[in-house]
C-alpha cells in the first residue's frame, strides 16, 4: 500500500489535468466520462503505488485512463439513436439528419480507429516515440516539460519527435489520405 498520502498528492496535482485530457480525448470527448475515468485511473495508482516507483508514472497513467475510456466505447459503440440523442443545432434549418449523423460517427469511429491503429504500432516500434508522441501532441505538454520528463536535451525530443512523424508518414499515410478523401 502506499507509503506517504504526501507522495499521491504531488503526484495527482501534477498529472491530474492530463489524465483528465487523455480520458477526454480517449472517450470521445465524453467529459462526464473523462472525470469518473480519471477518478477510476488515480484510485487505481492509489493501491498501486508502491509496485510503481521505479516505473514511469506518467505514462502508466495515460495508458490506464486511455484503456478505461476505450473500455467505455467498446460498451457504448452500439447504442440506438434515440431522439433525444441526435443532434440539434441551435437554427432548426442547419439541423443533421439521421443519415449524415450516423456517416459522421462512423467517420469518427474510423479516425478514432486509425489513431488507436497509429498509437499502438508507434508504441511496438519504438516505445520512446510513442511516449515522446503522446506526451506533447495528445497531452499537449510544452516540449521542453517533455524533455525534462523523458530526461533528455530538448534537442534529442525533437529529433524523436521527427523521426516519428516520418515514421507514421510512412507506414500510415495512404490511409490517412483514403479517410480524408471520404468527407
Amino acid at each position: 500500500m502506499l507509503t506517504s498520502n504526501r507522495e499521491f498528492n504531488e503526484i495527482y496535482e501534477k498529472y491530474k489535468n492530463l489524465v483528465l485530457r487523455a480520458a477526454y480525448i480517449s472517450s470521445g470527448n465524453n467529459y462526464d466520462e473523462a472525470q469518473d475515468i480519471t477518478q477510476e485511473t488515480f484510485l487505481k495508482l492509489y493501491t498501486e503505488l508502491d509496485k510503481l516507483k521505479n516505473g514511469n508514472i506518467p505514462a502508466w497513467l495515460y495508458r490506464t485512463a486511455r484503456n478505461s475510456a476505450f473500455n467505455f466505447m467498446d460498451k457504448h459503440k452500439y447504442e440506438v439513436l434515440t431522439e433525444g440523442s441526435l443532434i440539434h443545432s441551435k437554427n432548426e434549418e442547419a439541423e443533421l439528419s439521421a443519415e449524415a449523423e450516423y456517416l459522421e460517427r462512423e467517420l469518427n469511429l474510423e479516425r478514432r480507429n486509425l489513431h488507436v491503429s497509429i498509437l499502438d504500432g508507434l508504441a511496438k516500434k519504438n516505445p520512446r516515440w510513442h511516449e515522446a508522441v503522446m506526451l506533447v501532441y495528445y497531452m499537449e505538454i510544452p516540449q521542453a516539460e517533455v524533455a525534462e520528463m523523458m530526461k533528455i536535451r530538448l534537442g534529442v525530443l525533437h529529433s524523436i519527435l521527427h523521426r516519428a512523424k516520418n515514421w507514421i508518414k510512412k507506414t500510415y499515410g495512404v490511409e490517412y489520405e483514403e479517410m480524408n478523401r471520404k468527407e
